[in-house]
């Protein structure tokens, strides 16, 4: 009981049905007890009418009741729904009981007017009427008879109620999810748009009782657009004002290194050459990222997955054969993606070149490609050590970086991987190449072939 009552203070639909069902129950009460009671009146006073015509047909046709015999009309199996009409006081002789078509034992002291009376155990309707002749007549009928015509009628009257309540009750019920639908819908809507999808929500179709609610709800997103607008501005704009004092410093270390001077001398310089370096390559990175949280731009033409494999290869082979690593293509089957080519590339350069720094010297990457029904996989596999299950979700954080690593990055590839991909729909599974030795990386990026609207 807690629990219902606690989900009808939560739930404005619930109260709402709950509210709607009792208000109609009372009053469906209310009127089915009033509509029955006075049909069941009705009824009665239809049948003291008849009871009031029979005496008045006697009155005025001069007619006198027989003294009560034994009929065989008596013996019908409606003998409940006979009329008794007999002189007041008469007693009958026989031995015949009232069923039996016996007189009713009247007290002659009855007043003229309709009377209730207990009689040989029935209850009767009774009306006493003096004639014009003088004589004192009395037409009875069974109360149990007359009752149960009332209660037929009374019945008949209130079975629409009986009817149309519950059928009611169900509209009412459908009628109060159907108006609570735009609000599920709408919250289904939002729910299923991406972290970059922040466009106004339409609110045409809405109720007006619910408008001022997705007036706000614009609001609020027109906020956090420009909150994430000022956010990736400022990364690419520090990154833009921090690439050309890096650039300035990159040429003057190169100048420098042309100088004559001593081994540390030079041994330092190269220290400072790579970390001159590891920040380019963290500025470009950040850029990327950037670009990659901006808003969604629909492709005009398909891309092709081998074409992609081509162009990060022609980029990367230069650190590949620096580790001695063999890299390449398996098999021939090419992938037609409505997606943006720079995204692609970005996904598998960034998958690729971290497969390169990883797999050990004299090791292999392998690049393939298969469609499944509507979805392309992109597979790209190394001999390396592999991500531990522990750290596979952290690896998609921003600046995270395995522990123990010791290669030189910035921890964003990844993040800029799952990035793209939530943007244009696509999933990234990470699995061991050697499930057996828990060894080596499969990188499968799963991407719908079929354009997105």
């Amino acid at each position: 009981m807690d629990g219902f009552k606690r989900r009808l203070n939560e739930s404005v639909q619930l109260k709402l049905s709950v509210t709607l069902s009792l208000a109609i129950l009372v009053v469906a009460i209310v009127a089915g007890v009033f509509s029955f009671m006075s049909a069941f009146d009705e009824a009665q006073e239809l049948q003291d009418d008849v009871l009031r015509q029979v005496a008045q047909l006697m009155d005025r046709q001069h007619l006198s009741p027989d003294a009560p015999t034994t009929d065989a009309r008596l013996k019908d199996p409606d003998e409940e729904s006979r009329v008794i009409v007999q002189r007041l006081g008469e007693v009958s002789h026989s031995a015949a009981g009232v069923d039996a078509g016996g007189a009713l034992p009247l007290p002659t002291t009855l007043t003229d007017g309709l009377h209730t009376l207990e009689l040989g155990g029935e209850t009767f309707r009774v009306l006493v009427k003096t004639t014009a002749a003088g004589e004192r007549i009395a037409v009875a009928q069974e109360s149990g008879f007359r009752n149960e015509i009332a209660r037929d009628g009374a019945l008949r009257t209130v079975m629409p109620f009986l009817i149309l309540v519950p059928v009611l009750l169900l509209i009412v019920a459908d009628l109060v999810r159907k108006m609570f639908r735009p609000i599920a819908a709408l919250s289904k809507e939002i729910d299923q748009r991406a972290e970059q999808e922040l466009h106004p929500i339409d609110d045409h179709h809405l109720p007006v009782e619910i408008r001022p609610f997705a007036v706000a709800i614009n609001r609020l997103l027109v906020r956090v657009s420009q909150s994430m607008e000022s956010q990736r501005r400022f990364v690419a704009d520090a990154a833009h004002e921090l690439r050309s004092p890096l650039t300035a410093l990159s040429l003057q270390a190169e100048r420098l290194a042309d100088a004559e001077m001593s081994g540390l001398a030079h041994e330092r310089l190269t220290v400072l050459r790579q970390g001159i370096e590891r920040g380019r390559s963290l500025l470009d990175q950040l850029l990327t990222l950037a670009r990659a949280q901006s808003a969604i731009d629909f492709p005009q033409s398909p891309v092709s997955v081998q074409s992609v494999y081509r162009r990060v290869l022609e980029d990367l082979m230069p650190l590949a054969e620096a580790k001695h690593i063999d890299i390449g293509v398996e098999g021939i089957q090419d992938a037609e993606l409505w997606v943006s080519e720079l995204d692609m590339i970005a996904v598998v350069k960034n998958l690729v070149d971290n497969a390169i720094r990883y797999t050990p010297e004299g090791g292999q990457v392998d690049l393939s490609v298969e469609v499944s029904g509507e979805r392309a996989e992109l597979r790209i596999k190394d001999n390396g050590p592999g991500i531990p299950l522990a750290e596979r979700d952290r690896v998609f954080d921003p600046f995270y970086r395995t522990l123990g690593s010791e290669q030189i990055g910035s921890g964003l590839g990844l993040s800029i991987v799952q990035t793209i991909a939530s943007r244009i729909g696509a999933e990234i599974h990470l699995d061991f190449a050697d499930e057996a030795l828990q060894t080596g990386l499969v990188a499968t990026v799963i991407v719908p072939m079929k354009q997105r609207h």
